[in-house]
């Protein structure tokens, strides 16, 4: 992977020591012409007519996504966020009274408010199944609760945005498919930091979203709905007319594909960039680009760990591009301030964000660092000088 050329490629590289890729990338220079180019194609004929005009290239952006999840374009579908496209995919289940949602300690926040909401309104019974003692969901208690409970529905974040775990969804799409049970999957911070194939999954739903590792625009994300749910019926609530056809006066036809998801006023010049930031990683490699990601992740965490009074607090067999550590005795506001001050990226996590993670882990909040592959270890360098300064 040649490095300078990548970073030679990425403007925000010669502004930023961007670290805080878990958050928001830096776009490269062929997403960046590519939105620009369309706003302003629109700006000189119109939105309706560029996009009737760009409609192969628009649709192009099903099948970039369908590539990088092994899928076909068929069951793609556009949405505004990961977890607009996530929150499609849950309304989409027909639960009913004393139905069983199971789900992990380590699911992203906003999921976590969804099923408590569908617990407080439709009754849904919300479980979560044990952790492994070295972090992340234990399969065979997910098992055994699937045996127990019977659930209609389970649903595991892949990578939890408070820290550099990564679940085994694998194992526990066998267990559902096995069992029948309708599967959800956010890869909210895995697409684009490591492949991602949707029947090794085996899931029937899977969100994403653009800003983050796949270094696409924000107000950009995707849905992926299996064969399986599309043959079953499911729509998701309130389908405006990309989701269906009104082909009597007190009926619809749903359409046939994924886009039944969807929403008919899209924002296509973040569609088209999407599209290309999508074809710019599958030409550079997943696996190239797990395997730099991790090496800066992993060097990373080396460093923090020979800083006094820093407890890097990942967990799991396997750990990915997000770094998370806490700093005893400081505060968050201090550690943000001087980061910002030697113009450094950074995210920092609270109780607000992974309210049991921390708990669990006796903290309240967490400095993440969240190298990409067009970072360098000087830019890692340079953000530890500035903690060791202040720990």
């Amino acid at each position: 992977m040649d490095i300078l050329s990548l970073r030679n490629d990425t403007p925000g590289c010669e502004l930023h020591n961007h670290l805080n890729n878990a958050g928001a990338s830096l776009q490269p220079k062929p997403v960046i012409n590519a939105i620009e180019g369309y706003l302003k194609e629109e700006s000189l004929h119109g939105g309706y007519e560029v996009a009737a005009a760009k409609a192969q290239e628009i649709a192009g952006f099903y099948e970039a996504t369908a590539n990088l999840l092994n899928a076909k374009p068929q069951n793609i579908a556009f949405a505004g966020s990961a977890t607009d496209a996530y929150f499609r995919a849950l309304s989409s289940i027909p639960f009913e009274p004393d139905d069983v949602l199971l789900t992990t300690d380590d699911d992203y926040v906003s999921n976590q408010i969804a099923f408590l909401h569908l617990q407080k309104r439709f009754k849904v019974k919300l479980l979560r199944a044990a952790k492994l003692p070295e972090g992340g969901v234990d399969p065979q208690s997910m098992k055994e609760m699937m045996e127990q409970f019977c659930p209609k529905l389970v649903a595991v974040t892949h990578v939890p945005t408070n820290s550099g775990l990564v679940q085994d969804v694998e194992s526990i799409g066998q267990l559902c498919k096995e069992r029948d049970i309708w599967y959800l999957v956010d890869a909210c911070q895995s697409a684009g930091q490591m492949p991602l194939d949707v029947n090794k999954i085996g899931c029937d739903f899977l969100s994403a979203t653009m800003r983050k590792w796949l270094r696409g625009p924000r107000g950009a994300g995707f849905l992926y709905v299996s064969d399986l749910a599309l043959g079953a019926g499911f729509e998701t609530i309130f389908p405006d007319m990309a989701g269906g056809i009104w082909n009597e006066q007190d009926g619809y036809t749903i359409e046939a594909t994924a886009k039944r998801y969807e929403q008919w006023e899209k924002n296509y010049a973040l569609v088209l960039g999407s599209k290309v930031a999508m074809e710019y990683a599958m030409n550079l490699g997943l696996d190239k680009i797990e395997q730099q990601v991790i090496a800066l992740a992993n060097y990373t965490r080396q460093q923090l760990s020979n800083l006094e009074g820093v407890q890097v607090l990942d967990k799991g067999q396997k750990q990915c591009g997000i770094v998370t550590a806490h700093f005893a005795g400081k505060s968050p506001s201090q550690i943000k301030k001087a980061l910002d001050e030697a113009n450094i990226h950074a995210g920092i996590g609270t109780t607000v964000n992974a309210l049991i993670d921390f708990n669990e882990k006796g903290v309240d909040w967490a400095l993440r660092i969240s190298p990409h592959y067009y970072n360098t270890q000087a830019e890692i360098d340079a953000a530890i000088q500035v903690l060791r300064e202040i720990s």
